[in-house]
């Protein structure tokens, strides 16, 4: 597993030295751009928009654009010097928190924190006092050269870093539009959703939901691989959207299909009921 940052926690007086590691790896399949002519690929240049020539890296610099066409240009040996000012190499817990008080909109990306050389010991015992308070570390981190809010966590076995939207980064609610109020709720149908929820709660199990688009797009490929001339995807039919007058409906309907699908096991578990009866 290829170690994206190598730092410390620190909480408190306690250092312990760790290893940072993606947890989570991209599935998506990636489609190249080709020249329909002649199948070559397409190659991006970085070119000028006044001059209209391409430019090398050596003659490219950054700059902040403040307002429309104006821009403040940062010298490179200006951003150099802020990250060596902010190039901090600790996960700095500075709260412990509940997990159920983040909500999920605030989480971006995981990492698994590894313990570096010397720090097992600690790292068992801070994964076993956020065990046993059911508590999860706020940490700050500089990464990328960006500092980064953080949840220090236990996954299974391993402490888990989940990088944190800032405050200023999550939109505000009241900016979505359209979204309705409580008021036009009726009770009934209210009771009928909830007997709906319930019916189709279940324990979380990651491994039985499948990325279908990404499989039917790896079927079409390998078919084409093959050399078979027409290959047909079948596309799902998006549901209709309810309206007001048929929403009971749509809920009494979903309520008697998911009892059916309840009462009715699926093969592998009735014949692993016979099994255990037999």
């Amino acid at each position: 597993m290829h170690t994206v940052w190598k730092g410390s926690i620190s909480f408190g007086l306690v250092n312990i030295p760790v290893k940072l590691h993606a947890a989570t790896e991209d599935h998506d399949i990636k489609l190249r751009q080709l020249h329909k002519a002649c199948n070559a690929p397409i190659s991006y240049k970085k070119v000028c928009t006044a001059c209209n020539e391409e430019v090398k890296p050596d003659d490219i610099v950054k700059a902040y654009e403040y307002t429309k066409g104006k821009f403040v240009v940062l010298d490179a040996e200006d951003l150099e010097k802020l990250k060596k000012e902010n190039e901090d190499k600790a996960v700095e817990i500075v709260d412990f928190v509940k997990l159920e008080e983040i909500d999920p909109i605030y989480f971006e990306r995981s990492y698994f924190l590894a313990p570096d050389k010397g720090g097992g010991k600690a790292y068992a015992l801070l994964r076993s006092a956020l065990d046993q308070s059911d508590k999860i570390g706020v940490a700050k981190i500089i990464l990328r050269q960006k500092e980064q809010l953080a949840a220090v966590r236990v996954f299974k076995d391993a402490l888990v870093l989940e990088t944190i939207h800032w405050p200023d980064e999550v939109r505000k609610v009241e900016d979505v539009p359209s979204v309705p109020d409580a008021e036009g709720v009726v009770g009934k149908e209210l009771d009928v959703a909830l007997m709906l929820i319930e019916q189709l709660t279940t324990p979380f199990d990651p491994t039985k939901y499948t990325d279908d688009y990404r499989e039917s797009l790896m079927e079409l490929i390998e078919a084409k691989k093959a050399g078979e001339e027409t290959v047909t995807i079948t596309e799902r039919e998006a549901p209709a959207a309810t309206t007001a007058t048929d929403l009971m409906a749509a809920l009494q309907a979903s309520l008697e299909k998911t009892g059916t699908k309840k009462k009715k096991a699926p093969a592998k578990k009735r014949a692993a009921a016979k099994k255990k009866q037999a």
